[in-house]
């Protein structure tokens, strides 16, 4: 449009002198256009000041001719000093490089094109800084590219909320190892590797023994700086070209690519059970646990990832189940085994309600009297499919899917109803010793209260029933459960130390709890007259026991021999093959008949 002035102008000029007349009329339009142009370009210069975005104007040649003023206070620098310079007179080297790398791949775009790119960089504390720039080619009226308008925004914080929310996806809080899925993922890609490698992939499950009574001793944040210690330890042992996880609150795992020998994967799985068993420090104190781990091989990484798993975690629970701190190998006979403990399990829930489980009793016999005014219950289940199932099979199934404790609040019930049968029948001081788990003393469903109602109801004495514990549960429980074992003391119900040891832990037992009978167990009774350190043992605790004003109980008794060498010692009763297998209820009524 000036153009057009100026032409006007110069004609008027061409045919000779103009009167003012004539030509100011065009300088006054050329000045009102000026003044025009000059508001429009101040508008235009505020409207890019107030937008937030870094908005910045360069060459052909890559030298900025412009900026605004967002763009200012990020670079640190004012639009007079950036004009004229590059991103190498800014901005560091990586950045520099980075930048022009970005414009030279948007100068390809045509018109109307854009180009997004992001820069990670620093900011002037030297915190990351990242920038996400849509960079437009502009063009000259003949179409020549002229150079680049950039408009920027910092997205560091979308940035690193993206990363932090990622890890959070793919990482455990606590240890940051991968979590599950991410590990699934992981595995499904290393199995691939496996099959073209045609190289065998070993999968080591690990299950932490003991590791929930950490959390219900010293809490749960002791627990978490110990999850933290354990990743440590299993990561020291595996190489750098294992992956290790955690995949659930007490289960870790490790993926061992390429190793052939399968003594060598046992020696990795060996380290890692010597190092997690090595005591830990939390909060100052010790702390103890162990690790069952399960082996699973991957022949040319043909299982599929959660088989995979799922063949590591039998092999582990196998582990478990016998003896805990081992090793042991997936074998089609664990799945087996596995199949036929899930069918338990799921039977167990069941098992209460349609009334398969009894009670047994072996009677105890007053070594002194030879009467019998006591006995110890003993659960037995009978199953629609598989006939009488031991306790030795299902009670741990029972404590690892919880099941435990409606059976044992069942078992009490039952006993006491049989108790009070016992002493109508003409047996007024019969009592009986039930067995109490872990599990029951961590539910809030096994209170002194309601046991002790029950009893009431049914008109007995709490002295009717003894609680016993082994002498494991005992120094577990003292930690976490001593206020509901304190409790049951004091509603009246008596309490028993089964397998007792008399080992130092032991011993603080006796003195932290108010106990009422020892109980010395078949292991130690069975070599009494082969083994004469046994037998001292033996006597050891007997008069450790009538010091502290407790009775003794001798489990396992077989033989005549046996028997007289206990009597011998002083031991008040035993219960064993020679009196008394286990009996139904209606079997011990008879047997208590016939001894009158």
């Amino acid at each position: 449009m000036h153009q057009l002035l100026l032409n006007q102008l110069q004609q008027h000029l061409d045919r000779g002198p103009v009167p003012a007349a004539e030509w100011q009329p065009l300088l006054d339009d050329l000045d009102r256009r000026n003044r025009q142009a000059d508001s429009n370009q101040r508008l235009l210069r505020g409207v890019l000041d107030a937008v937030p975005e870094l908005i910045s104007i360069k060459s052909a040649a890559g030298v900025y001719i412009g900026c605004n003023k967002a763009f200012e206070r990020h670079m640190g620098v004012s639009e007079s000093e950036l004009i004229g310079k590059t991103d190498h007179d800014i901005s560091d080297a990586a950045v520099a490089n980075a930048v022009q790398a970005n414009d030279e791949e948007a100068r390809y775009a045509g018109a109307g094109e854009q180009h997004c790119s992001e820069v990670w960089g620093a900011d002037a504390q030297g915190s990351p800084q990242c920038v996400e720039t849509l960079r437009t080619p502009y063009f000259g009226a003949n179409g020549e590219q002229l150079g680049l308008v950039a408009v920027g925004r910092d997205v560091t914080e979308r940035k690193l909320s993206s990363q932090t929310a990622q890890r959070d996806a793919n990482f455990d809080t606590f240890t940051e190892l991968p979590n599950r899925r991410y590990f699934i993922e992981r595995l499904s890609h290393e199995l691939k590797l496996a099959q073209r490698a045609k190289l065998p992939l070993a999968l080591l499950s690990i299950g932490l023994d003991r590791f929930r009574d950490v959390g219900e001793t010293l809490g749960s944040a002791a627990a978490d700086v110990l999850l933290a210690q354990l990743a440590r330890r299993v990561l020291d042992v595996v190489r750098e070209t294992d992956m290790a996880a955690r995949l659930g609150p007490e289960e870790f795992a490790v993926v061992i690519p390429g190793l052939r020998e399968v003594p060598d994967i046992e020696r990795i799985a060996q380290n890692i059970i010597r190092r997690l068993a090595e005591p830990f420090i939390v909060g100052g104190a010790a702390v103890q646990i162990s690790a069952s781990v399960g082996i699973a091989l991957s022949l040319a990484g043909l299982e599929e990832p959660v088989a995979l798993i799922h063949n590591a975690n039998q092999a582990m629970f196998f582990a478990k189940s016998s003896g805990r701190d081992r090793f042991c190998h997936f074998t089609f006979a664990l799945q087996e085994a596995a199949i036929r403990r899930s069918r338990l399990k799921r039977d167990l829930r069941r098992a209460v309600d349609v009334r398969q489980f009894e009670v047994y009793y072996q009677p105890i016999i007053d070594l002194r009297t030879g009467l019998i005014n006591r006995a110890e219950a003993l659960l037995r289940w009978n199953h629609d499919g598989r006939g009488q199932i031991m306790p030795i099979e299902f009670i741990p199934l029972a404590e690892d899917n919880g099941a435990i404790i409606d059976i044992g609040d069942w078992v009490f019930r039952e006993v006491a109803q049989q108790v009070r049968q016992l002493r109508q029948a003409g047996h007024p001081d019969f009592r009986v010793s039930i067995n109490t788990s872990t599990t029951q003393l961590r539910s809030s469903n096994t209170t002194p209260a309601d046991w002790l109602d029950v009893l009431g109801k049914l008109g007995l004495p709490s002295d009717s029933i003894m609680l016993e514990l082994t002498e494991a549960v005992w120094l577990k429980s003292s930690e976490y459960a001593g206020p509901k074992l304190k409790g049951f003391r004091e509603a009246g119900f008596q309490m028993a130390i089964d397998n007792f040891s008399m080992t130092d832990a032991s011993l603080e037992t006796l003195r932290r709890f108010d106990i009422d009978h020892l109980k010395i167990g078949y292991a130690l009774v069975s070599a009494l007259v082969l083994d004469a350190s046994d037998k001292a043992l033996c006597q050891a605790i007997i008069a450790k026991a009538h010091k502290l004003d407790l009775k003794v109980v001798a489990e396992g008794v077989e033989t005549e021999g046996q028997r007289a060498l206990l009597a011998e010692a002083g031991c008040d009763f035993a219960q064993g093959f020679l009196f008394s297998r286990p009996l139904p209820i209606a079997a011990l009524s008879r047997l208590l008949r016939e001894r009158g």
